[in-house]
């Protein structure tokens, strides 16, 4: 099943960063296979009722960031990179959902010490055997 992509233009997250960061996703959780084709920027911008302009950025962004590959009148396609590349991903992809929370916290008002605490705590429970 391929996978499904979906954007919320109320998050005041730019569309073409979500696209980026489901693509990553998609990728580094193994739901884009290497050398699986995406939608055309065409179709993907009706399927999302938004301008191809900004789904052609995202697969710019993609490519340029090794993530995926385009060939000129097939389409684009996951890179066939293997695991370095799903790696990658899935630290860029933690990198922001890391970012989006102390952005979350600091707009809270939390202390950095305080934002450090709970980091901290969640690596302890998350992962055990690493402390």
């Amino acid at each position: 099943m391929p996978a499904v992509f979906t954007v919320d233009p109320r998050s005041g997250v730019p569309i073409y960063l979500q696209l980026i960061e489901q693509v990553k996703r998609s990728v580094a959780l193994g739901a884009l296979a290497p050398g699986e084709q995406l939608p055309t920027v065409k179709q993907l911008a009706v399927d999302l009722t938004v301008n191809p302009n900004t789904v052609a950025r995202a697969y710019r962004d993609l490519e340029r960031d090794t993530v995926i590959e385009t060939a000129p009148g097939r389409g684009s396609f996951v890179r066939a990179d293997g695991v370095a590349k799903q790696t990658r991903a899935a630290t860029d992809v933690a990198a922001e959902a890391v970012t989006q929370a102390v952005r979350e916290a600091k707009s809270l008002g939390l202390p950095a010490a305080g934002v450090r605490t709970l980091f901290e705590s969640a690596l302890a429970r998350w992962f055990p055997e690493e402390k």
